[in-house]
């Protein structure tokens, strides 16, 4: 039958100090009590494990044998104590967090850099990828949460918190100035060459379903994998492109590319944060989300 881990305890301190009158110093409890449990301990395991000498106690040949286990197991568990209150303090530990590249250029970016200098100690990581992969990666424990863009479907056990409101913009090059300022019909899209994200997007699903419910599809001339692209693919004037109205915003203040207006707006979109209700949030995670949602008015 194995022994109580406070026997190991004392047996650790004995052998540590030689004594049983240092061990109880050290222990707070009485030197009857250590000499008892050392006892029991060398009665469970059946063999001696100090020699009493006339100043204090040496390990037996079996007493040495057993420290070596037995102080690698406390010290081990000590330091593993000692690490968990560092992390609920955060000294130190991990946030993980799942963002794609409009998460984290429009909104995640500011909320990292400010909780960097508040806690240093933390290591932040982020995965980047679409909405389907950091859903997937919530799924799977590999994140605290995840910054992501509706519309998206996910699992009942996922809580969706809107934190910011965003929309769909479509821009072209300057080779379709001839559009401007004049209020368009959806339906020109199929007679232009368009330029539009990847199909595993909620940027791309929002347009679809929105054009789609309007009886409009629109097969585009380019499919990319990053809105950055698109906004460049514009500027060259090979099509429309949709984006998320942030990528495009600083080429449309120097005129490089203008934004088509439609007689009928897209809706506005949201980043939400998501958090996985079966996943328990890292000290660190529970941190900065509420640096996130203080903000939320």
């Amino acid at each position: 039958m194995s022994s109580s881990l406070e026997y190991y305890k004392v047996f650790y301190y004995v052998a540590n100090f030689g004594s049983i009158t240092l061990a109880s110093e050290k222990l707070c409890i009485s030197q009857p009590a250590v000499s008892q449990a050392v006892r029991q301990l060398e009665q469970s395991l059946d063999c001696q494990l100090f020699m009493r000498m006339s100043k204090g106690v040496r390990l037996t040949r079996e007493g040495e044998f057993l420290f070596e286990y037995v102080k690698s197991g406390l010290e081990n568990i000590w330091h593993g104590e000692n690490m968990l209150r560092r992390m609920r303090d955060l000294e130190t530990g991990e946030v993980r967090i799942g963002a794609s590249d409009m998460t984290l250029q429009f909104y995640l970016l500011p909320y990292l850099e400010k909780f960097h200098e508040q806690y240093p100690g933390i290591k932040v990581t982020v995965s980047n990828g679409p909405t389907p992969e950091t859903l997937r990666f919530l799924y799977d424990g590999k994140i605290d949460f995840g910054v992501v863009s509706t519309p998206f479907e996910a699992r009942s056990e996922v809580r969706s918190t809107p934190v910011k409101e965003v929309r769909n913009a479509f821009v072209a090059g300057e080779k379709f100035q001839y559009l401007k300022k004049k209020k368009l019909s959806y339906d020109i899209l199929t007679k232009l060459p368009c330029i539009f994200l990847e199909k595993n997007t909620s940027t791309r699903t929002s347009m679809d379903e929105f054009l789609k419910e309007r009886g409009v599809e629109v097969e585009p001339e380019f499919e990319l994998s990053t809105s950055d692209m698109i906004v460049q693919f514009a500027m060259r004037n090979l099509g429309i492109g949709c984006v998320m109205a942030g990528f495009a915003e600083r080429e449309l203040e120097k005129g490089n590319l203008l934004e088509l207006q439609f007689e009928e707006p897209m809706p506005e979109r949201h980043f939400a944060i998501i958090t996985d209700s079966k996943t328990p949030v890292s000290p660190a995670g529970k941190k900065i989300l509420k640096l996130m949602t203080d903000d939320i008015s």
